[in-house]
Formats: structure tokens, sequence, C-alpha cells
């Protein structure tokens, strides 16, 4: 709908002030890069980027200039004559981005612009978009279901589901404090117990939480009352293994059900709080405890770590 290829059912879209909505897409100058490139084969690069000006009336001296200031800003001078097959895919797509970029249009649209590369290419391209974007800083409405190219990418994420924004926030603030139980999951990985709020600590927005045989206290996100069924969500970084008696609020008994070495940390699955799936992360280094599948240990974290939200099952 915002570059144009649909019309909404009702509503306006608003760019800069002014409605969209019925403006052509070849109207609203609007830059667009897609997953698959959509470069013209026959063409060699620099037709490519220089058919978006061409169509724009634009001189044949203006065109070349764009074109080489687009270039170097994708770091491909010296490649205008070769033809999209010639290139590799990170290539092809730096190209993409260039031809959205070389109209200086006021928006770019990019819809998983980084779907088809490999994992390491796609983590440099990454970085490279946003070293473009700071350059140039225009603004850039980026689709993924990549959840860390989010994080790494993104000055603001908004989370939509069934064509709702649930939330929309920097990514600091939509890891770190989520308003409801599906962007805790849906946003890196959370624990999340069920549970009844058997009283309220109104003075610290604190709620007390039984969730089957444990009581646990946890951070009032969303409104509620004793009696209320709540979801509380505990990022498995901020678990903490076997900590000293009585040093967190949050303490309950867990067995190690199995471990999963991730280079930099462990993954620990535990049975705890009536959940067989409970994972704590902990930092791989010499000394981290010796845990072996079977064990029986104590686990521990703060009340701020702990969100009381929306009851949802998962």
């Amino acid at each position: 709908m915002l570059a144009g290829f649909q019309s909404p059912s009702s509503g306006e879209i608003l760019l800069d002030g002014q409605p969209i909505q019925d403006l052509p897409a070849r109207k609203r100058g609007i830059g667009m890069v897609f997953q698959n490139y959509a470069l013209f084969p026959h063409m060699s690069v620099g037709d490519n980027l220089a058919f978006p000006l061409e169509v724009r009336g634009m001189g044949a001296q203006e065109r070349q200039q764009r074109v080489n200031q687009v270039l170097q800003l994708v770091r491909l001078e010296g490649f205008a004559n070769r033809r999209p097959n010639q290139l590799s895919g990170g290539q092809q797509q730096r190209v993409a981005i260039a031809r959205a970029l070389v109209f200086e249009p006021s928006l770019v649209l990019m819809d998983e612009p980084l779907g088809a590369l490999d994992r390491n290419l796609r983590e440099e391209m990454q970085y490279e978009i946003r070293r473009i974007h700071r350059s140039l800083d225009v603004t850039i409405v980026y689709v993924t279901h990549d959840q860390q190219e989010a994080m790494v990418m993104s000055d603001r994420i908004a989370v939509l589901r069934n064509g709702i924004v649930d939330q929309i926030a920097v990514p600091e603030g939509l890891y770190e404090a989520p308003t409801s139980a599906f962007v805790a999951r849906f946003i890196g990985e959370s624990n999340q117990l069920h549970g009844r709020v058997t009283s309220l600590i109104e003075q610290d927005n604190v709620c007390v939480v039984d969730t089957g045989g444990e009581e646990i206290r946890a951070l009032k996100i969303t409104p509620c009352s004793v009696g209320d069924d709540v979801t509380l969500s505990i990022r498995p970084e901020r678990i903490k293994i076997n900590p000293e008696a009585g040093h967190y609020t949050n303490q309950v008994q867990a067995t190690v059900e199995d471990m999963t070495f991730l280079g930099d940390q462990l993954r620990i699955r535990l049975a705890a709080c009536g959940r067989n799936d409970f994972i704590a992360t902990i930092p791989n280094i010499v000394g981290h405890g010796g845990l072996v599948t079977g064990d029986s240990i104590q686990i521990g974290w703060t009340i701020v770590d702990c969100r009381a939200l929306n009851y949802e099952l998962s």
C-alpha cells in the first residue's frame, strides 16, 4: 500500500503530511528494494541505475553524475559496465539499493531485501545498509521476519499481529519492556509462565502470582486485579544459576533437563515452575558451574526482570 501496488480498503496514507493513497506508484517518489533484486538482466549496472532518472526526464550528464555518486555510495565504483549476471548476490543487492536511492526519494521501502543471501553475507549487508542509511539520512521502512536483523538495523520497530501494530518502540525498549505476551515471545526468547494474581503491592507496582506451587513476584505491566490470570515473561539470560540463598526475591528449585553448547554461551533447558522447557542461558566461561543433565539446582531472578503481562497461552 505504501508503494502503491495495492489500495487501502479505508483510511489514508500520509507521506510528509500529504495523502498519497490516490497517487499512482510512479508519482509517489518512493524507492523500492525487492528480495529478488528485480534488476533488468539485459542492461548494464550503469543503465539499471540510470533508468529511473531517464523516465523522470533527467539529462544525460546529470544522469551520469548521479550514477557515479550512487555507485560510490554502495562501493561499486568500476562496475557500471557489468551485467547483473556477472555480479555476486551481495553485489546485485547493492545495485538494487543504489537504484532505489539514485533519484533521491523521500522514502525507501525494503521488502526482505536480504532474504536470498547466505548468513555471512546477510550480516555484512545489514551493516552496509545501516552505513548507507546514516550517510544519507533518508527514511527507510524495512520489512523482515528476522528478529535479529530488525534489532540490528532499526531505530524503531513495529511488531504487527493480524494486520494491527501490537507495539512500536526502539529495539532496546521492545526487547526489555514488551507490553504484551505476544511481543515478549516474538522478539527474542522468553520464558512464559501462566498463573493467577494472589495479591498486589501497589506502591511498588508489583503483583504476586501463583504459578501452581510457586509464588512469583513480578512487575505489573498489564492492569490486573486479585484473581486475574496473567502471563509472566522472563528472559533466559536474566536467570541466575545457583544464586546465594535469599539473594533474589524469586528463587525456585529446578532440574537440568538438557544442555546445548552455542559457542559463546550455554543454553540450559530446565524443569521448573511446572514446565520442562524453562530456558536459562549463561556465558561460556571457565568455571561456568560444570552442570550435567539431571542436576538439581536453584535458579533465581529479580522482580524487574519478571513482567506480568496479558494472559495468553503460547
